[in-house]
């Protein structure tokens, strides 16, 4: 992967001057190389880690979903359909006893099942699905949310 690619991965606040310095390349030229990997689609987006324990935020839920391809073109058609759903994060196909699975977001628990039993298990090719509720997060695109606090207190021998 590319030296940019890797540093914005890790921080995507990192600037072109930071970077710059980072690889020996001058401001001008990081700057041009991310503006063309944002044209070329490389880049999509640029976004925040949340810790959503403290944020008080929404619940989110892992789908395992099982469906019927369609002839001729596979899974993506009923996983385009899926994707366009707001509740739906994240979408990906998988190898093994489900076919797509899915991260959804609702304000509470129930938001989220009236989501797989109305919206998402009454689509035509989904022939079944397992929810699983995240109930603690402990690492996301290599961010460890809860670190052990460390006892600070003076050991006592004997």
């Amino acid at each position: 992967m590319d030296e940019i690619l890797e540093i914005l991965e890790k921080d995507a606040r990192t600037t072109p001057e930071e970077i710059a310095r980072m690889t020996g390349r001058s401001p001008a030229e990081v700057k041009a190389a991310i503006r063309e990997l944002e044209k070329k689609g490389v880049i999509l987006k640029y976004t925040a880690i949340i810790n959503k324990d403290l944020a008080d935020s929404a619940v989110q839920a892992l789908i395992e979903v099982k469906v019927t391809p369609q002839r001729g073109i596979g899974y993506d058609a009923v996983a385009e359909r899926i994707i366009k759903f707001p509740e739906v994060l994240t979408a990906y196909l998988l190898s093994g006893t489900y076919d797509i699975l899915v991260i959804v977001e609702g304000r509470n628990l129930q938001e989220v099942a009236t989501f797989v039993s109305e919206k998402l298990a009454t689509l035509d090719q989904v022939t079944g699905t397992v929810t699983h509720f995240m109930l603690k997060k402990y690492k996301e695109q290599g961010v460890i949310f809860h670190r052990k606090k460390r006892n600070k207190r003076l050991l006592v021998s004997p």
